[in-house]
């Protein structure tokens, strides 16, 4: 079943400010599973895309966080979740037609 995850970073990933519980190991796994796998934040897309390639990791989208919902239109997916610390990420994720996941409540992938 093919999953769409996308992540927040600050206060959700390991490597954001402030660092959240999801580690990289997590996200890296998720794509050797076939998962399509990115970021939606309030980050600048060159931002989070520099993030990525530091980290290793090539991610199959980089949107800002009010363009969540543009990702079902240029991926499908069976399933399509968004990761995020913040009422902010929960607000878009439900707009968007996403499932909302807090990063304490993802177990491993």
């Amino acid at each position: 079943m093919a999953k769409l995850i996308s992540f927040d970073i600050d206060g959700t990933l390991e490597v954001g400010d402030p660092p959240g519980v999801i580690p990289m190991t997590e996200v890296r796994r998720a794509k050797g599973l076939g998962h399509l796998v990115g970021s939606c934040s309030d980050r600048t897309v060159g931002t989070q895309q520099r993030m990525w390639a530091d980290h290793g990791i090539s991610a199959d989208f980089t949107v800002l966080k009010h363009n969540l919902g543009l990702l079902k239109q240029q991926f499908s997916a069976d399933e399509y979740y968004h990761v995020g610390d913040t009422d902010t990420d929960r607000y878009y994720a439900l707009q968007a037609g996403f499932l909302f996941v807090a990063p304490e409540d993802v177990l491993p992938i």
